[in-house]
């Protein structure tokens, strides 16, 4: 993705919590109206509430961090779109704290947009906590979603 396009992008974190699965259909929302990408970035991280021993992964498993967040952001898009999306979503999966990661994206982003809460655990991403880190320190705007 160039620069100039990716500047323009809309992007939202997703953790398949209720909050941000209605994040993410009002970012398509967005997308749509003001004619830009999309992109739905989901995190991992070890050090944020991942215990190997409450999940599938072991060492010599075929089931990793990174595959089972791939697979779950795909979930949260399809639970979000049981039709087909309005327009084409970007799924990216990154590791590193939410708060983190999602701040370093809005340097290349339009608009962020996050559920107000969400879930911990392996994915890592408690909205409230990331919304408000990123809601302070992101380098574009903002917008917090309540679900219904």
């Amino acid at each position: 993705m160039s620069d100039h396009t990716s500047k323009h992008r809309i992007i939202v974190g997703v953790d398949g919590s209720d909050s941000s699965i209605v994040a993410l259909q009002q970012a398509a929302e967005l997308a749509v109206a003001l004619n830009c990408p999309l992109e739905a970035i989901m995190t991992w991280d070890f050090t944020y509430g991942y215990d190997p021993r409450d999940s599938q992964w072991s060492p010599g498993r075929e089931t990793y961090p990174q595959s089972e967040a791939e697979k779950a952001l795909a979930a949260a898009i399809a639970r979000a779109f049981p039709e087909d999306p309005p327009l084409p979503i970007g799924a990216q999966v990154m590791r590193g704290p939410s708060a983190g990661v999602l701040i370093h994206e809005s340097k290349r982003a339009r608009m962020l947009v996050l559920g107000s809460r969400g879930h911990g655990g392996f994915m890592g991403l408690l909205l409230g906590s990331v919304s408000a880190a990123c809601s302070a320190h992101a380098q574009c705007p903002v917008l917090i979603v309540h679900a219904p």
